[in-house]
């Protein structure tokens, strides 16, 4: 458990046997540039929440992680709750290594486009690697697809299967596991109905002895979202909604106020809309006033 007086940058093992224990999931949000980063952590001290914020790799062309990546940690590292700073989606090793060499704590090396065999391989790999130098690994079975990895599904079955998710925890020693239950990264076409199979997850939590994380679920409807914590989810990332409210209100912003020449006028409308999602957020995966079980 934590002091007082420590720093609440956490790895990504310690933040998830605590919410897995007491029954609640983290938001996991994607920050891409500095306002982000104070719209979450400014609204999970407000909410007394633990918190992970992360670099996405297929963000990295628009913002490189040298330079997202520190200010991710030092504001980690000054927050009033416990924060784990996370790579997400690391699907190339040479960029994972860089999310390392900078100092997350927490990387998803996703594997998961690869052959069975060959995931297992490579994830098993990084993880004695990654273990031995303290950092908690998450990975992925299944195909979430959409935008974080181009991922369209493709071919076959597209949940993750029980069975292969029990052997691939096995034999890579991975920390937490990523499953496919119906998600898509994104905002769904509007075509397109969502629904998770929560058959599926129960069984996956009936036979897994590890932290379940939901990918790409921001346009499913709240009250599967929430059966899904309470079945046992404990990590769920979060992008496409803070983006929407944060941009959406950057327009109305400019639209109003045509004269407004300094970012400085302009953010703090669009951070108080990410901080109303966050907190939407929160009091749905349960996560609200959770810091206490954080200390002794």
């Amino acid at each position: 458990m934590l002091q007082e007086e420590e720093q609440m940058l956490v790895n990504m093992k310690k933040i998830l046997e605590i919410a897995e224990a007491e029954g609640y999931a983290i938001p996991c949000i994607n920050t891409p540039n500095e306002e982000t980063v104070r719209a979450v952590i400014g609204a999970a001290e407000e909410l007394n929440t633990p918190i992970i914020i992360d670099h996405a790799q297929v963000h990295d062309s628009l913002i490189p992680i040298e330079r997202i990546g520190p200010i991710m940690l030092k504001y980690a590292k000054e927050a009033r709750v416990p924060v784990c700073v996370h790579l997400d989606h690391g699907s190339d090793y040479e960029f994972v290594m860089r999310a390392v060499k900078v100092g997350f704590p927490s990387i998803m090396y996703d594997c998961s486009a690869l052959p069975f065999e060959e995931n297992v391989e490579k994830v098993a790999q990084f993880v004695k690697f990654a273990h031995a130098a303290g950092i908690t690994v998450e990975a992925e079975l299944g195909k979430v697809g959409g935008k974080e990895d181009d991922l369209d599904g493709g071919e076959g079955d597209p949940y993750t299967n029980p069975q292969e998710a029990a052997e691939f925890v096995e034999r890579t020693g991975i920390d937490s596991l990523a499953v496919a239950i119906g998600t898509a990264h994104g905002i769904y076409p509007s075509d397109m109905k969502p629904e998770l199979r929560l058959d599926i997850l129960q069984i996956l939590k009936d036979t897994l002895d590890i932290p379940l994380v939901l990918h790409g679920g921001s346009s499913n409807k709240d009250e599967e979202i929430a059966k899904a914590v309470k079945i046992g989810i404990s990590k769920i990332n979060i992008s496409s909604d803070i983006k929407v409210a944060f941009y959406d209100k950057c327009r109305e912003v400019l639209n109003a106020h045509p004269e407004y020449r300094e970012p400085l006028e302009i953010y703090p409308e669009p951070i108080k809309a990410c901080r109303e999602v966050i907190a939407h957020k929160v009091n749905l995966f349960d996560s609200a006033d959770k810091v206490k079980y954080y200390y002794e």
